[in-house]
This record gives C-alpha cells, structure tokens and sequence, in this order.
C-alpha cells in the first residue's frame, strides 16, 4: 500500500515544494508514497469562498471558520490520523514519526490567520502537532517537515544501503559527529578511533561522543536517556 500524504491548505501551489526534489521526489515517482493537495477555499462560503470571519470577544486577526474546515476535513476523509499543526500541540518527536510512517498515511490541515475555531478541532478530534516553540505564518513548512520526517522512513525511499537506526533521537540520544576525507582539514585531523579498523574502538567512540553531545546540549534528553529502566 502506498503511504499517502493528504495536505488541507489555502495555498496548494505551495506543494510539492521540496518534497518533489531529491530522494523523497525521486520516491514519488516511484510511488513509494502519494501526495494530494486540496484547496481549504473550495469549501468557502458565498461568492468570494469565504474562510475566516473576526475573533468571537475580540481581538486582532482572523479565525478560519469551524464549518468550513470541517467540510474540507470531511471531503479528504481517508481513514488516516487527522491532524492539525499547530505551535500548542504536542512537540513532534521521532517517535510519532515512526508511527506515522508505518500506518497508511496522514491528513494535515494546516492553519492560517489566528488560528482554527476550537469547536472543528473537538468535533474532528484533530491532534494537535508543534514542531516546536516558535510561530509560523502558516502550517504548510510544518506540514512539509512532517511529511518528509515520515516519508523518510519508509523502506526503499533513502535506499538499500541507507539506515536511520544510529540517526538523532532513534536511540534516544543525539548522534555522534561525522567525518570524511580529507584525512586533515585546517589543522583538524579526523579522530584516530574511526581511521583504525577497530569497530569495537569505532562503537566505543560514536557511542561516548553521542552520550556526551547529548548530556550537553538536550539535558532533557539526557534525563530520560539515563533514567532506569522498568
């Protein structure tokens, strides 16, 4: 079965974007994974296919209308997880990834102005996904990010000799520094422990590097890496 990507938006034209190029396009192609674009608008209101209408006790801005959206929702219902990004959702973790990735697909809708009328996301019970504490103007990149985090991980779209298994995050750490020829670059030398032929020594090394990147820069990670298991 083809893994399918059903994206709701006011701008389609935004897509395929980057996830036409490379190894996810090339993917595409193959049809290792699907992609459908559907314009929010089509479902607007009156002549001029309204989305929005002012905030209900006020305030600056616009709210995109729970009846439209749940429309668009209800027109591009497939059976796959329905979610809506959003920087108050929970943080996207690789770990919703691969969960993601192993199911049929998703639906992302992908919010504008203000926000969405509280009502659609309970009345479609939409899960709520941020990529992170910051705002964007919109939810298309998130939903572009999402979407390649995901197809990444299906089998055959990075190749057969390429593996996500030592990557960040999959073992809950962050990964180990990399190195390629030249052997010494501006008076850096690639660490001794990867030029040896040692796999022990060379595991050893990326193992103690990744425990020590991560203690450092994500003691959140870190945390929960060290806490007992059981």
């Amino acid at each position: 079965m083809t893994w399918r990507a059903t994206v709701l938006t006011l701008f389609p034209d935004m897509f395929p974007g980057p996830l036409g190029v490379s190894l996810l396009g090339k993917a595409r192609e193959k049809n290792l994974w699907s992609l459908d674009v559907r314009d929010i608008r089509e479902h607007g209101l009156g002549k001029h296919r309204t989305v929005d209408d002012t905030p209900s006790g006020g305030g600056p801005g616009m709210v995109m209308r729970a009846d439209v959206a749940c429309a668009a929702l209800d027109a591009a219902a497939n059976g796959t997880p329905q979610i809506y990004l959003s920087p108050r959702g929970k943080p996207l973790t690789q770990a919703r990834v691969r969960e993601l990735s192993s199911g049929s697909g998703v639906t992302l809708l992908c919010g504008r102005f203000e926000g969405l009328d509280q009502r659609a996301i309970e009345a479609r019970n939409l899960e709520e996904i941020s990529l992170g504490d910051f705002v964007l103007a919109g939810g298309e990149i998130a939903a572009m990010a999402l979407i390649e985090a995901a197809v990444r991980l299906i089998p055959g779209v990075l190749g057969a000799e390429a593996s996500p298994t030592e990557e960040s995050f999959e073992n809950g750490l962050l990964e180990y520094p990399q190195y390629t020829r030249p052997q010494s670059f501006e008076g850096r030398d690639i660490p001794p422990e990867l030029t040896g032929g040692n796999h022990s020594e060379i595991a050893k090394w990326r193992r103690s590097r990744a425990e020590s990147l991560t203690k450092a820069r994500r003691p959140d990670l870190w945390a929960l890496y060290e806490k007992p298991k059981g």
